[in-house]
């Protein structure tokens, strides 16, 4: 783990520092003298390509979280003019174009997870649309004013670019221009509501140092940027997939008993680093935490499930994961299995009466990716119906398999659960 260096005198930089949350900053020192001497505004944009935000993006939330628990201003600032145009960092491929009325309703219902992590009573946290300005700019008067602050030479070197080129993708001149106008919004920012300091993903650093730049050259202004480092798990995966795909942050998209599960879940050379980054806990508790070894390890990661399930949903929620996750392992399972926290399909009822093939069921369910997937798992004695073995992979179930809860409970191994309940 890094520490913070002794001479860091804001409290902001050193959480940040302690917790594992900075890969890159243009300018350290001078970051940390403005938020030591005082409240400072930064932000994060987000553009509004679904109506949730995932695991994912849970760095930069908790780096806004810390930012407001500081003592300074983040603003949110949604990309209701830059999904318009697609960001190519990170990308193979161009993003699909998505309507206005669909960004507009992706941005609703990123607002709600948002309301969740700041506090934006009385301008403690902001939330703005780069659509307000960048759906008003005059093409012409813009490119005289700004495009001759940016090398074209320079932006072909950046890491976005390179990767599509490298690899003979097409990079349309629509994604080129991406990165110009999340400068832009930078300086607008920098006018609109005095802010100094631009996070983000590793990924966004060309993008980042980009707007430092344009706020220098066209205004003046002192900016800072600073980069969060790429989660990858400990096995290398990529951090936030499950069989069922995105761990997303809303509720509806991913219960949060499927989210305390996912955290439960965590691989043992992670939990500390996942403590640190998404929970609030003291450093001392997560020292304590990271130490333990063998089966008292699930201790740590039961915490990590509780207390990060608690920043997304809320406390109850946490508390009825933690305890509807108790009483499905609790002596095998059981009728109290069906607690109502469990991720669950419903199914036409005329359906079941016909039976339906358990691998069918595994699949809609979320438990395998596919039909091959789950005779695979039933082959291999990983199925289970109402906590029963099932090893004939043509075995379907019916009528005869609802319990007194009227649901049937599915499993794929010991750590993923699902009902199915006729509608």
């Amino acid at each position: 783990m890094t520490t913070a260096p002794a001479s860091l005198r804001s409290v902001f930089l050193r959480t940040l520092v302690e917790r594992g949350y900075i890969h890159q900053c243009t300018d350290l020192e001078g970051l940390d003298a403005a938020a030591a001497s005082g409240r400072i505004t930064g932000y994060i944009g987000f553009d509004a390509t679904a109506d949730s935000l995932h695991v994912g993006s849970l760095v930069q939330i908790m780096l806004l979280r810390h930012m407001q628990r500081s003592g300074h201003q983040p603003i949110v600032l949604m990309g209701g003019g830059t999904t318009k145009v697609g960001d190519p960092s990170g990308k193979d491929k161009s993003r699909q174009l998505l309507s206005a009325q669909r960004i507009e309703s992706n941005i609703s219902g990123i607002r709600r997870v948002f309301e969740r992590f700041l506090a934006f009573e009385d301008d403690a946290a902001l939330m703005v649309d780069n659509a307000d300005w960048l759906d008003a700019l005059h093409y012409i008067p813009f490119l005289r004013e700004y495009g001759r602050h940016f090398s074209v030479n320079r932006m072909l070197g950046f890491e976005s670019v390179k990767l599509r080129l490298d690899r003979e993708q097409p990079l349309s001149f629509l994604e080129f221009n991406y990165m110009v106008l999340q400068a832009y919004d930078f300086l607008e920012l920098g006018r609109r509501y005095e802010c100094r300091l631009q996070m983000g993903g590793s990924d966004q650093w060309g993008n980042i140092v980009c707007g430092v730049e344009l706020g220098r050259r066209a205004t003046g202004l002192d900016l800072y940027g600073l980069t969060s480092p790429l989660i990858t798990l400990a096995s290398g995966a990529k951090m936030g997939k499950t069989a069922a795909g995105a761990v997303w942050l809303n509720p509806e998209r991913f219960s949060p008993y499927e989210y305390w599960q996912y955290w439960r879940n965590t691989e043992d050379a992670d939990v500390g680093r996942f403590l640190r980054l998404f929970t609030e806990l003291p450093l001392d508790e997560i020292a304590r935490l990271e130490a333990l070894a063998g089966a008292e390890i699930n201790e740590a990661k039961a915490i990590l499930a509780t207390e990060a399930t608690a920043l997304c949903h809320g406390p109850e929620a946490a508390r009825e994961a933690a305890e509807t996750a108790r009483r499905t392992f609790a002596s095998g399972g059981g009728d109290a299995a069906f607690a109502d926290g469990l991720p669950t399909i419903e199914i036409p009822r005329a359906r079941l009466d016909d039976g339906v093939p358990l691998y069918d069921l595994l699949r809609e369910a979320g438990l395998v990716k596919s039909n091959s997937e789950a005779r695979r798992l039933i082959r291999g004695g990983g199925a289970r119906v109402n906590d029963a073995p099932v090893g004939d992979e043509t075995g379907t179930v019916g009528p005869a398999d609802l319990t007194a809860e009227g649901a049937v409970k599915l499993s794929a191994g010991r750590k993923r659960h699902a009902l199915v309940r006729p509608a």
